[in-house]
């Protein structure tokens, strides 16, 4: 098999590399990688691999490291008996053409990755789709649910949290990188259940235009007009990981400033000292959402029908708000996975653009 090996230290720095398949164990299900996608969300979980542990899914020599993908694969060998050559699944998957899994906790609808060394990671990675009877499966949107998808679900995690704190008291909330796909997400959800808060996107310049044409926002704004902003109570969610911006926020609101929530890292060269800003800080400490966690209270407080019934609903939504948005390109081959990533790594991919990745 071959898998992408990204050295640590240099995310820039990625190598396709031959593996030896193995003698697949008792149990066990061998699954053929047929599609995932690369997005700005996969460069985070590298950027913050090492502290939330998105190397340790799946195991690297020293000092390299596999970015975890999200897409389909196909079962072309089985030790287990409630599972057959050619099932097709959805999940959390390797930058790699195969992936061996364990499955426990099977159910029609999917089952759980038993494998040791991922029981430490949250469990919402390891969880895996059995498309077959998958409520949330389409076969003509499979490249918009592996594009935005798990990037949509955490932008509904955020709504719920935000409006289960009655927004903080706030009347807007300001989004950066607001042409990301999880701000998107966020937007479209907020649209629909929150529509009594402003949705202000910040954006770079040339991303202005695509961000306003998405219809998400009742504003959009270039990163150097923060100093334009109404001075009312907001929120921001911060996707760009760009430390001086968001310096520039928390000055700019200063007490007006509700709740500052941290969201992956779309400019990780400009990341300082970390995914906020540094300290001295006016307003509120910058917290970082985990959204791993928020899912696993979304299910505990809703219940696992009631909660999938409410991210459904929004999915559909939001395909319906901005799911022509994005033109989407697949490529073939892991070296081309390998070649997209260092593209996202440097932040030159057109937001306009979806790749999805056929190995």
């Amino acid at each position: 098999m071959q898998q992408v090996h990204v050295q640590k230290s240099d995310l820039t720095k990625a190598d396709v590399v031959e593996r030896d398949d193995g003698a697949l164990a008792e149990g066990a299900v061998r699954l053929a990688i047929e599609s995932f996608s690369v997005t700005a969300n996969n460069v985070t979980y590298a950027v913050v691999g090492d502290g939330f542990g998105y190397w340790n899914f799946f195991p690297a020599p020293e000092g390299r490291g596999i970015v975890p993908m999200w897409g389909h694969a196909r079962v072309i060998q089985s030790n287990h008996p409630e599972f057959a050559e050619g099932e097709r699944v959805y999940g959390y998957l390797p930058m790699a053409s195969h992936l061996d899994v364990v499955p426990g906790k099977v159910s029609a609808g999917g089952f759980v990755d038993m494998a040791e060394h991922r029981q430490p990671m949250s469990p919402i990675y390891n969880q895996y789709s059995r498309l077959a009877a998958d409520p949330e499966h389409d076969p003509d949107r499979e490249g918009e649910r592996m594009l935005f998808g798990p990037l949509f679900r955490t932008g509904f995690l955020i709504e719920y949290f935000m409006r289960a704190e009655d927004w903080f008291g706030a009347q807007q909330m300001i989004l950066t990188s607001a042409s990301s796909k999880t701000a998107m997400g966020l937007a479209s959800v907020a649209k629909r259940r929150s529509p009594n808060v402003k949705r202000v996107g910040l954006t770079s310049p040339g991303n202005v235009e695509f961000v306003k044409a998405s219809g998400l926002y009742d504003d959009v704004l270039a990163y150097d007009a923060v100093g334009n902003l109404a001075a009312v109570p907001s929120v921001t969610v911060d996707f760009a990981g760009n430390a001086k911006l968001l310096g520039a926020l928390h000055h700019h609101f200063g007490d007006d400033l509700k709740y500052s929530c941290l969201v992956g890292a779309t400019h990780i060269e400009e990341r300082g000292g970390g995914m906020g800003a540094g300290g001295d800080l006016p307003g509120p400490t910058p917290t970082l959402f985990f959204a791993p966690d928020h899912a696993v209270a979304l299910f505990k407080e809703q219940g696992y029908e009631k909660a999938g019934a409410m991210v459904a609903e929004s999915w559909r939504g939001f395909l319906e708000d901005a799911g022509g948005s994005i033109a989407i390109e697949r490529r073939s081959g892991l070296e081309a996975a390998r070649d997209t990533f260092v593209e996202m790594v440097g932040g030159s991919v057109d937001p306009a653009k979806g790749i999805v990745i056929e190995p």
